[in-house]
């Protein structure tokens, strides 16, 4: 089974930055892609960024420019920095991954959330 903890979430003003980290732990052989999804109450869950194996990176067209997704194998970690953060940018934002662990089984995780709260 594969985990994923994220940190870094928090209070910041409107025009701030705030950096969330994505730990990874489990019987992982490889990562197909992971990335980070928002949703904000009362709305659905939405694609924020993804980063594949391939270091090909995706973005929503609210965050282009603004926020930058990264990760460190070794760690295991992705990261997500976010720059010029909007009030609209607040939200639960929730850390997935899929790829193939060491069984050579399928997986696909979510972790809990860490709320991000932007003040105007």
């Amino acid at each position: 089974q594969v985990h994923l903890v994220e940190s870094g979430g928090g209070l910041v003003q409107a025009g701030g930055s705030l950096r969330l980290s994505c730990a990874a732990s489990g019987v992982i052989r490889r990562f197909n892609v992971m990335g980070w999804y928002r949703q904000a109450p009362g709305k659905q869950r939405d694609l924020v960024a993804t980063i594949t194996s391939a270091d090909s990176t995706n973005y929503a067209d609210s965050v282009k420019g603004r926020f930058t997704i990264s990760r460190d194998n070794v760690k295991n970690t992705i990261y997500l920095q976010m720059n010029s953060l909007k009030p609209e940018d607040a939200a639960v934002y929730y850390c997935y991954a899929e790829g193939r662990d060491v069984y050579n089984h399928d997986f696909a995780s979510w972790g809990q959330g860490t709320q991000v709260r932007v003040s105007s």
